[in-house]
């Protein structure tokens, strides 16, 4: 968020608020980066996502980068503003282009799942099954492939 801000407020001119923008997004881009390296690198059911290695991660931290040698280069001949202690606020209340929100409720509960009902469910005490026995494997016959031979006149050629 701190990175297209940053870009908004150097297309408004504010190149000294963009920097420091821009640089609150690489800190933050910098701390989230360590904790993807560090959650691709345990150990569990989940190791297969590489979060670092993401088109969107890796095509954030090369805009930040740029966006802010672009910012420090036009405000060094440009425009000349100071760089400002803290980062600008984030506007996080969006006034454009989305829907007011529904707030979720769980529906009520149905009169007919009580206590009772819910323990009927209890896998342990279901019937054992004799009846599933594993049936013999049917023996494939094998199928007699025609004898393919290669034609000579395909109309192919080879130049």
């Amino acid at each position: 968020a701190y990175c297209y801000h940053g870009q908004t407020l150097l297309a408004s001119d504010k190149c000294g608020e963009a920097i420091r923008s821009l640089q609150e997004s690489e800190k933050l881009f910098a701390k989230a980066e360590a904790l993807c390296k560090e959650y691709g690198e345990t150990k569990g059911p989940g190791t297969t996502a590489k979060p670092s290695g993401h088109l969107f991660f890796r095509k954030l931290g090369s805009l930040i980068k740029n966006t802010l040698e672009k910012c420090q280069r036009e405000n060094g001949f440009i425009y000349f503003q100071k760089v400002p202690a803290e980062a600008p606020q984030l506007e996080l209340k969006a006034n454009y282009g989305l829907v007011e929100p529904v707030p979720f409720e769980f529906p009520a509960l149905n009169a007919h799942w009580t206590p009772e009902t819910l323990a009927a469910f209890d896998l342990t005490k279901r019937p054992k099954d004799d009846t599933a026995k594993p049936k013999p494997d049917e023996e494939v016959k094998p199928l007699k492939e025609p004898d393919i031979k290669p034609q000579k006149d395909s109309g192919c050629q080879i130049s």
